[in-house]
């Protein structure tokens, strides 16, 4: 999320009420998820195992909680408890806003556009020419869709992201400020789920089909026409390139890659990177030729046992 001005370093650090290391007029343009970050970002980092992650990264700005030496060019807010500062920062620039109604405000809906009237539209939302959202579909704050697409009934596309910080009293809500961008020509199912990026843009690209109560969660990417089929369940900041098919019930954990063209098999489970271009099969998921021969040969294990005895 970009700020609507420039922050200074030491401006941040008052509003915090945090020390800094760094030029007092070190500019703060905006904030991010150390996924998704670029030049000009804030990011936090609480856990020393991501202190090098994170002071080596795009971002210009880190709040840590520690003192460490400011490398060139960046600056440092040195705070005791950086996931709640991170939280005061998201609610002071982009705060929770409900609507009375079932339309927020600052939204834009091309006259060309088919929208039930029991639809929940929410705040700072764009839809395009042509595109039809269903009864019972809520677009959440921060989103954008494009032209001729459609939102079937009771999907939820801009929910809150899926993060917590586990605290000894309980678990402690990341407060969702990120936004969706959706292309054109897309569709998704009923009863689909799409979450927010925590402070950036989840994204479906042009062409790309849903079918029923698939799941996305928050910052994942994904390309130009894909495909996925009922019950998918794709976990925040995944990366899914173009021409990707995810049969029924795959599951994607965060942080991989699905490379462009591959297609999963149904209920197969990915627990890494995926190789373009190649079918994959199973759990954890692997090339499909090589998966069914392993399950050939585990068949005939009784027989090779019998034939032993």
């Amino acid at each position: 999320m970009k700020f609507p001005i420039a922050w200074s370093l030491a401006d941040i650090a008052k509003l915090l009420d945090v020390r800094f290391i760094g030029d007092p007029d070190h500019q703060v343009l905006g904030i991010n998820e150390i996924h998704r970050v670029e030049n000009g970002d804030l990011v936090f980092v609480d856990h020393p195992k991501y202190y090098d992650k994170a002071l080596a990264c795009a971002a210009t700005t880190v709040l840590i909680n520690k003192d460490v030496e400011c490398p060139p060019g960046k600056g440092l807010l040195v705070s005791d408890d950086p996931f709640r500062d991170y939280n005061k920062l998201t609610r002071y620039f982009r705060p929770s806003v409900f609507s009375k109604g079932n339309l927020g405000a600052e939204t834009s809906i091309s006259d060309s556009a088919l929208i039930h009237d029991r639809a929940v539209i929410g705040n700072r939302v764009s839809i395009g020419e042509r595109t039809i959202i269903n009864a019972g579909a809520v677009i959440g704050d921060d989103v954008v869709i494009g032209d001729d697409c459609i939102i079937h009934a009771n999907a939820v596309v801009g929910g809150d992201a899926f993060y917590y910080k586990r605290r000894p009293e309980g678990y402690d809500k990341m407060h969702t400020c990120g936004g969706i961008f959706i292309g054109d020509k897309v569709e998704i199912g009923a009863l689909c789920t799409i979450d927010r990026g925590v402070s950036a843009v989840t994204t479906i690209g042009s062409g790309s089909k849903l079918d029923n109560q698939v799941h996305v969660g928050h910052d994942t990417i994904i390309g130009s026409n894909c495909l996925f089929a009922a019950q998918v369940g794709i976990a925040g900041c995944v990366q899914i390139e173009d021409n990707v098919i995810l049969w029924g019930q795959v599951g994607v954990p965060s942080d991989v890659t699905i490379g462009k063209g591959a297609v999963v098999l149904g209920q197969s489970g990915v627990t890494k990177d995926l190789e373009p271009g190649i079918t994959y099969f199973g759990s954890p998921a692997e090339e499909a030729r090589h998966k069914f021969r392993e399950l050939a040969m585990i068949r005939k294990i009784p027989q090779i046992l019998e034939k032993l005895r």
